[in-house]
């Protein structure tokens, strides 16, 4: 794979990018590209882009995706997680997406705050929260390369911060947007009980920061 900072184009993928930019702050937005990238060059460093799973319009729609449920579109009506996979699930069906790759990307949304059971869940959930997970630090020698250039054109901009926030703004809002032992509802808890959480505790060892 020859990497470059290049997006997918035509109406879907400019319907992505839309959605999540008009929906989402600058912050989480970027974030959501940052991890479409670090997907597709953890994608090369596993030897799966040769592998007939790997589809990267799919993974380009999981990864910039994957935080519409912390965005103005969702109501905090369920844990953000899903709610940000029926956001997006809706988002495909509408232009014509076939439906079981509308449910791979449900589920590689769905299950991107889920180690250990994203990773077994296919290769675009794999990768989809494998990409996540570069972006707060993991494996970043994978990415070494390339990590610099990405960083410029998509600033991190106090990102887990911003995040959080948003992530706890939407739990707050339904007991069932933040159920027991969820990522959301542990942030939630974090930040009631103590002020910070251990996921911005834990930005001060990332390799990027916040």
């Amino acid at each position: 794979m020859t990497f470059t900072l290049d997006l997918p184009t035509g109406p879907l993928a400019d319907a992505v990018l839309r959605t999540v930019r008009s929906s989402e702050s600058v912050s989480i937005a970027n974030h959501s590209v940052r991890s479409f990238f670090f997907a597709q060059l953890l994608a090369e460093h596993e030897g799966a882009l040769d592998d007939a799973a790997y589809d990267r319009d799919l993974l380009f729609a999981a990864t910039v995706l994957h935080d519409l449920g912390v965005g103005d579109l969702a109501q905090g009506d369920a844990r953000f997680e899903v709610e940000g996979a029926d956001l997006a699930a809706a988002l495909l069906t509408e232009h014509g997406v076939d439906a079981r790759d509308v449910d791979r990307v449900w589920e590689a949304i769905a299950l991107h705050a889920s180690p250990g059971i994203a990773q077994r869940r296919g290769l675009l959930a794999h990768l989809t929260y494998e990409g996540i997970a570069v972006d707060f630090g993991l494996n970043a020698e994978v990415v070494a390369d390339w990590e610099k250039e990405i960083h410029s054109a998509y600033p991190r901009l106090a990102m887990i911060r911003s995040l959080t926030d948003a992530i706890t703004e939407k739990a707050a809002r339904s007991a069932a947007a933040a159920p027991l032992y969820s990522i959301g509802g542990e942030l939630l808890r974090e930040r009631h009980t103590n002020g910070i959480t251990t996921l911005e505790l834990a930005a001060a060892s990332s390799p990027w920061g916040e």
